[in-house]
């Protein structure tokens, strides 16, 4: 409908201007504006004035529905396209009615002031996309950063003003593509450090590294073994065209050691490669038990919630249980005295990084387990609200 109505203004508006044009030249001025300047002239004028803004304004529709464009768009454009009319308009009337020679000097030096303060990043722009064409520190479909303003993007166009970015993460906490443009001013590119993670394009190959927490009890040896099988099996191709073969860097920790798995990857690919190494060593992980993780303020996730320490090698081997607080008789032996300060301390220190030492009990004939290491450490965790905690069962000791 809009198109319609556009059509017949467009067309209204010609015939108007062909009319008033013929008047002009017969004579025919209805009335005199200024020294060979009449009214018909001036109406014919804007009538095509307007009818150029309708012409406009139905070509810039016809190609944005060409392209699938959002029809707010057009409204944008049409904006600009009344701006521009209204500033020819208002330099017609100066015209038409003598005065803008006289005021040329102020209008042309005003809009130079103007055009010079509104144009300086534009201008900067401009030169930016120049030079970004001719050196090419980037192209389309690199991969970019911009540390100062926290962005990464795929290059997905590179405009005179404006260098369009499909933007990295910023959705997903991850190195992915998230579909969302972000637009970054050419002039930008001046004042600021731009990295680019795909230099090499066809091959935009990058080192990079997945970490694995062992216990210091762990077969290293093994564990290593598993991170480049992993490792070789996932990034096959990569090594085939780079021959860069992974290969592990280590250091050690408060609560373990830091095996780190360095491999070449793809820039692009980055997510994808770093979860299937990863989900491949959990797994080789959790079936082998000489193999097991570290977490912090736990000795081994394997043995329990509050992280019991394993036997060390060639001690018998023992087992934890996590047993309810009424299952253990807190009787303090004779001869043993522990102050509410020690409990106090311990309990604070417990409730800081957790049980480390599970306590040691035995059963006894009334169906309960008295203490025989870990008496301050049981009064503690009471003292906590702890209904449950780890002991080391020592069978073969029991009370007669």
């Amino acid at each position: 409908m809009k198109t319609k109505l556009r059509l017949v203004l467009l067309a209204g508006f010609t015939a108007v201007a062909v009319v008033l044009f013929a008047l002009s030249r017969q004579g025919v001025g209805l009335l005199q504006l200024s020294e060979g300047k009449s009214l018909s002239g001036f109406l014919g004028v804007l009538a095509a004035v307007a009818a150029s803004y309708e012409l406009c304004l139905l070509a810039f529709t016809g190609r944005v529905r060409l392209r699938r464009g959002a029809p707010s768009e057009v409204g944008m454009f049409a904006g600009l396209l009344r701006a521009a009319g209204a500033i020819v308009i208002g330099l017609l009337l100066l015209n038409y009615f003598g005065k803008l020679s006289g005021s040329w000097a102020a209008v042309a030096g005003f809009a130079g002031l103007l055009m010079g303060w509104s144009l300086q990043a534009p201008v900067s722009g401009l030169a930016a996309w120049v030079l970004v064409n001719l050196k090419r520190p980037f192209r389309m479909g690199d991969r970019v950063m911009l540390p100062a303003w926290g962005l990464v993007g795929d290059v997905t166009q590179i405009g005179m003003m404006y260098t369009v970015l499909n933007q990295v993460g910023g959705t997903v906490g991850s190195e992915e593509a998230a579909g969302r443009n972000v637009l970054i001013p050419n002039a930008m590119l001046f004042g600021n450090i731009v990295i680019n993670f795909t230099p090499q394009h066809e091959a935009a190959f990058v080192l990079d590294e997945v970490i694995a927490r062992i216990t210091y009890d762990s077969d290293w040896d093994l564990a290593e073994r598993v991170l480049l099988d992993a490792a070789r099996e996932v990034t096959g191709d990569i090594i085939e065209q780079t021959g860069q073969q992974p290969y592990i860097r280590s250091d050690m920790y408060d609560y373990g050691v830091y095996l780190r798995l360095r491999y070449t990857t793809l820039a692009t690919d980055r997510p994808r490669i770093v979860h299937e190494i990863t989900k491949r060593v959990f797994h080789e992980f959790q079936k082998d038990p000489r193999i097991d993780f570290a977490i912090p303020y736990v000795y081994s996730n394997r043995l329990g919630l509050q992280g019991a320490a394993r036997p060390a090698a060639g001690s018998p081997a023992t087992e934890v249980v996590q047993f309810d607080m009424d299952q253990i008789n807190d009787a303090t032996p004779d001869g043993v005295v522990i102050d509410d300060g020690q409990v106090q301390s311990l309990a604070t220190r417990i409730a800081s990084v957790g049980l480390l030492q599970p306590i040691i009990v035995r059963p006894n004939r009334g169906g309960q387990y008295d203490v025989l290491a870990g008496h301050a450490r049981l009064m503690a965790c009471k003292a906590l609200g702890w209904t449950k905690i780890p002991a080391i069962v020592r069978p073969n000791d029991v009370l007669t």
